[in-house]
């Protein structure tokens, strides 16, 4: 069982951060202060995820798949613990074809390749599924994700174009939590938690989130593990 990263990992994290193209990230993650962000958010990013990383190894075997749907610089420590430390198979989709070459230019001699393509065409299943603030995207979900926040307006709440927004985030668990082998690990959100446990009702599949949080640097939204399946 890993309880640390290697010192190669952590140098690999360092190296692969230090090679991102913050200038053409700026509009990706920014409307404006791109540079100003990235200044602030670089380092810790790298080490809120390094953490992450090391809380993820004590919970994975080795050698299986991993789904990151949404994936972008936020879990490269992630992915790069996985892929090195585990030598597990991690997909990480992520649907900002500029973002997904920036990445991919970073990690170019490393064995994690993005994919500038839906998560629901991925093949096979996996034993663990990476899904973080993708179902209450306030770009994507502009109606959905203030209720998610406890942020709606009663006056201006449109309750049409929320259950509009409802369908679609089910639809993507629906197709994300299918690719899952049973038991398997959800890594997510404190608030997207309701829409794995909705699956998992639904499903009549036990589940166990647990306790404990850990912090974000970009977006912000705590993650946490959820136990899908019993052992």
């Amino acid at each position: 069982m890993v309880k640390r990263l290697s010192g190669l990992t952590r140098q690999t994290i360092t190296q692969v951060f230090d090679l991102l193209d913050y200038k053409r990230l700026e509009s990706v993650y920014c409307y404006e202060g791109g540079d100003e962000f990235w200044l602030r958010k670089q380092a810790p990013c790298r080490r809120l995820g390094t953490k992450v990383a090391e809380v993820l190894m004590r919970k994975l075997p080795s050698g299986e798949r991993s789904l990151y749907v949404g994936a972008g610089v936020t879990e490269l420590p992630a992915l790069l613990a996985e892929s090195i430390e585990l030598q597990r198979q991690v997909e990480p989709y992520n649907l900002r074809r500029s973002e997904v070459s920036i990445l991919n230019q970073a990690c170019r001699s490393l064995p994690v390749r993005f994919i500038a393509q839906d998560a629901s065409t991925a093949t096979g299943s996996f034993d663990h599924l990476w899904i973080v603030s993708v179902l209450n995207d306030p770009e994507r979900f502009p109606h959905l994700s203030p209720l998610s926040y406890g942020r709606a307006d009663p006056v201006t709440f449109n309750p049409r174009l929320f259950h509009k927004e409802r369908h679609i985030v089910q639809a993507i668990v629906d197709r994300c939590m299918a690719k899952l082998d049973v038991p398997g690990l959800v890594t997510t959100s404190t608030e997207e938690v309701v829409w794995i446990a909705d699956w998992c009702h639904r499903h009549k599949i036990p589940y166990r989130v647990d306790r404990k949080q850990y912090p974000t640097a970009l977006v912000g939204d705590p993650i946490c593990f959820i136990k899908i399946g019993k052992e």
